[in-house]
């Protein structure tokens, strides 16, 4: 398998594959991020899906997959730097604000910088309509945050740390999915990244929900929380999984732009499944945030 998906890297199916596969990431990775910030802590959360992932990531990168090659294992060290870093933050903006507030955030601020990032790093371009259509994605992702920002009413006493929060996030979503896509091209195999990426990932968050479990007054059972840890970590394998390969099969930018679509799957799963209000004028932003990924698409 990997040698059809390298097959079609600069191909117009691997450009229709890369497609597919960063909008199935956005579903994912809006459904992740509810399973984090769900009714439980989200660190405790984190920690029971990082603990699920490593023990499915073990076993792969071990034994099945072709061992990584000697470069890979600086670019490995700052895979696990920035993601704990990045887990980190926002497990606090999850902690401190309201899903949907500061989810758009955070993918509102990534895209921006993974697009200029991409042009530094892999030379690519976007055209003018393209521009146009990231304009009215983040019109409508930063539409949405503000529309929050002054009509919420969960959380209001820490709303502000939590959006400062979800920038900061936002820019190690950028920093993430531009490296990530220079390290998933680093390697021969694209299966031997993710699995190795999985695997060193996954080591902190699960001693950090320990701890964090153990000083808890009141401590929630566990066997919830291993249930949200298998779905989490079937849901993040697919969501990071997907995207990562379509950066390898095609433009970084196109990729993370398609991707933070999640944002309208993310407003609809506050309002299912979480009971947080979703009214006309925010269906409305969340329109912008797909049409401006509708243009970037056809523009390219």
């Amino acid at each position: 398998m990997s040698a059809w998906l390298v097959s079609l890297e600069g191909t117009a199916d691997g450009k229709t594959l890369a497609l597919i596969l960063a909008l199935t990431a956005a579903v994912l990775h809006a459904v992740f991020g509810a399973l984090q910030k769900g009714r439980h802590d989200p660190w405790l959360s984190r920690g029971a899906i990082d603990t699920v992932l490593f023990v499915m990531a073990a076993p792969l990168a071990l034994w099945v997959v072709p061992w990584p090659e000697p470069h890979m294992w600086p670019i490995f060290a700052g895979v696990f730097v920035i993601h704990t870093a990045y887990k980190t933050l926002q497990a606090f903006a999850y902690s401190k604000g309201a899903y949907t507030v500061v989810y758009p955030v955070v993918r509102g601020t990534g895209p921006l910088f993974t697009v200029i990032g991409a042009y530094f790093v892999f030379g690519e371009y976007f055209t003018a309509t393209q521009w146009l259509g990231v304009a009215v994605l983040l019109a409508g992702i930063f539409g949405l945050a503000a529309y929050n920002l002054v009509h919420i009413e969960i959380d209001r006493d820490t709303l502000v740390p939590a959006l400062w929060l979800a920038v900061a996030t936002g820019l190690f979503v950028a920093l993430y999915t531009t490296y990530d896509a220079y390290g998933i091209r680093a390697t021969a195999d694209p299966f031997t990244f993710l699995a190795w990426f999985f695997f060193i990932d996954s080591v902190v968050f699960p001693v950090l929900a320990v701890l964090r479990w153990r000083r808890m007054a009141d401590a929630p059972r566990l066997a919830p929380l291993a249930l949200r840890g298998v779905i989490g970590a079937v849901v993040a394998w697919g969501s990071f999984g997907s995207v990562m390969i379509a950066t390898r099969l095609d433009k970084v930018g196109e990729a993370a732009i398609l991707r933070e679509t999640s944002t309208v799957f993310a407003a609809v799963i506050g309002w299912v499944f979480l009971k947080e209000t979703v009214g006309p004028r925010r269906m409305g932003l969340m329109a912008l945030i797909a049409a401006g990924a509708v243009i970037v698409e056809l523009g390219a």
